[in-house]
């Protein structure tokens, strides 16, 4: 009998969710009214924080972050982000790690919806998702959103001036379903709107990267667990982008050279109905797997086994949507 797939988040951790912004999902950093000291696309990396205390380059100490000079007239400083994945935001991360005396007392965060390609100058609208709030220094600085509106860009403002490490902005996918119409995709796509909702172990890597866009980069980027030394195996699941038909798993251990999974299955849930949607199937180290599967039955979630435990750097499910399930995608989308 299959195990049961849930289809939410066993907690509504807001910190949990994808970082929209960044750069690994496509953001941007399209413009700021000045980065005298430290380079504004810095904001967005996708990677921890990194410094080494007196070095010192052309324009002073060196930052993994973002900095302005100081401000002498009135006003505040700011920089624009457009969102890798728009979506629903629900907390705002003003990490202004290794900034002591050159941190922002205040700041705030102002949001607008865009959609298409427009030009900065084209940016109207502009919302408060944070009102003007204050800040420490080389903290994680967290602010809860509570705003169910769909947003594409973000507008960090300094209250007056100083530097800020990272940006993150958690939320949840709210992709445009007009590429979907009679189109295959992948169901199992962060960027399309689905969602890790669970893991057995994510002792070395956050799940989430399995879902995450492109090639994997390295054995860090994907998902894996700790060696399992108890009877059992391991699995993932993930909520689907929306109900939808799967025809095709490409399974990819990509870099897992010798801690791929030696076998793996998934199995699928539509509501509370479950089935096989792929049986126990042996894999190879290092390889990205396409599995054809003669399944005509829709899904709403699935959970990805593998035996008996290992790392996963890809998981991709293309299928297409069922009509209702576009039709939902359509309304959440204009909302």
């Amino acid at each position: 009998m299959n195990a049961t797939v849930p289809e939410t988040s066993p907690a509504d951790d807001r910190w949990a969710l994808p970082d929209l912004a960044s750069r690994a999902l496509g953001g941007a950093v399209l413009a700021a009214n000045d980065e005298s000291f430290a380079e504004k696309e810095n904001l967005i990396r996708p990677y921890p924080v990194v410094h080494a205390a007196h070095t010192f380059g052309a324009k002073g100490q060196v930052y993994d972050g973002w900095e302005t000079r100081r401000r002498r007239t009135d006003g505040h400083d700011w920089a624009i982000v457009r969102l890798g994945v728009p979506g629903v935001i629900s907390g705002i991360v003003v990490d202004t790690a290794y900034f002591t005396g050159n941190y922002p007392p205040r700041i705030s965060v102002d949001a607008c919806r865009a959609d298409g390609h427009p030009a900065v100058a084209d940016l109207t609208g502009w919302r408060p998702i944070v009102p003007i709030t204050d800040a420490k220094g080389d903290s994680r600085n967290e602010y809860d959103v509570d705003d169910p509106a769909r947003y594409t860009h973000v507008r960090l403002n300094l209250h007056p001036d100083g530097g800020v490490a990272r940006l993150r902005v958690h939320g949840t996918p709210v992709p445009d379903p007009a590429g979907f119409a009679d189109l295959p995709l992948d169901l199992a796509a962060l960027v399309n709107g689905a969602a890790v909702t669970g893991a057995s172990n994510a002792f070395y890597s956050n799940p989430v990267g399995a879902i995450m866009p492109g090639l994997p980069a390295s054995q860090a980027d994907g998902w894996e667990t700790a060696r399992r030394r108890t009877p059992g195996h391991e699995w993932l699941d993930i909520r689907l982008a929306g109900r939808g038909v799967i025809r095709v798993a490409e399974l990819d251990t990509t870099h897992l050279k010798h801690n791929a999974p030696g076998w793996a299955s998934i199995d699928a849930a539509d509501g509370t109905d479950t089935f096989t949607l792929f049986e126990r199937t042996a894999l190879q180290p290092d390889t990205p797997h396409r599995f054809v599967l003669g399944n005509d039955r829709p899904a709403t979630a699935v959970r990805l086994n593998i035996f008996p435990d290992g790392g996963m750097a890809r998981i991709r499910l293309y299928g297409r949507l069922t009509p209702d399930a576009l039709r939902r995608l359509e309304a959440r989308f204009r909302a």
